[in-house]
């Protein structure tokens, strides 16, 4: 696979701005970093710290229209190399995905996803239950998304402390933020989601006043998965950056880049 992500990551930095967060339209695919309309492509890396590391790439692109249940979208194609364990299928590299996406006014919800596990292809919906809202539905009955993003008061941030004022998962404007990345600065708004992709998980999404993902960085709960990883995640990475949420501890884990900033 030939690709122009670099193998470490490119140093960047985060500086606090005091500066009102703008509104911004956020159309991307929750964690997928593509705009489900037709002619969009994207093609985005994982990054495992603190080696910095290049780990897995995706690349996707909108292929058509699809209709899911009598619901229009369009279909996209994404091309996982080198997965990692949670994206793994089988020995497949790279693993194949692909979703139906659909895009409205206020909006944006994944309506199925398919891949081939062991020669079979297998088809999950919205209507699929937990079978598929699990793993790639959100809000409530699978809504998707709000793409009109603007402070709502269910999360406040002061430096590496944050308060989610909600009662369970979260996803709200938290600060204006100048982020530099390979010489060049963007001026952004951080997204805090808080449990909305994963029980225990926490992330950082730096939207510029296009929508478009800067800078994605993912935290664990210190108790993460405890079963399955044995150690609390500071010790595991005792050189991570830490952030409180409520008071409890969450390290820092990966990162994620698209070529929207290369």
């Amino acid at each position: 696979m030939q690709t122009k992500f670099p193998v470490t990551m490119p140093a960047y930095t985060i500086v606090p701005v005091e500066k009102e967060p703008f509104p911004v339209v956020w159309e991307e695919m929750m964690g997928w970093f593509i705009v489900p309309k037709m002619g969009e492509k994207l093609a985005w890396a994982m990054y495992d710290f603190p080696e910095r590391k290049r780990a897995e790439v995706t690349c996707m692109e909108v292929t058509g229209k699809a209709l899911v249940h009598g619901i229009e979208g369009v279909e996209i194609v994404s091309r996982t190399f080198d997965p990692t364990e949670p994206n793994a299928v089988g020995s497949q590299n790279p693993v194949e995905r692909r979703f139906v996406a659909q895009l409205t006014d206020t909006h944006c919800r994944i309506l199925a996803e398919s891949h081939v596990d062991n020669g079979v292809r297998k088809y999950f919906t919205f209507l699929d239950g937990d079978a598929f809202l699990a793993n790639w539905g959100f809000g409530e009955d699978n809504c998707g998304n709000k793409t009109h993003l603007s402070p709502q008061g269910a999360i406040s941030r002061s430096g590496s402390v944050i308060t989610c004022h909600a009662v369970g998962e979260a996803l709200d404007v938290v600060g204006r933020y100048e982020v530099t990345i390979g010489g060049i600065t963007y001026d952004t708004v951080c997204v805090m989601d808080i449990e909305n992709y994963n029980n225990g998980v926490a992330s950082e999404q730096y939207l510029d006043k296009n929508g478009r993902t800067v800078l994605w960085r993912r935290f664990n709960r210190d108790d993460w998965a405890i079963s399955r990883h044995k150690i609390p995640w500071s010790e595991r990475f005792p050189e991570n950056e830490r952030i409180t949420i409520n008071g409890q501890t969450y390290v820092h884990w990966y990162d994620c880049l698209t070529d929207y900033v290369l």
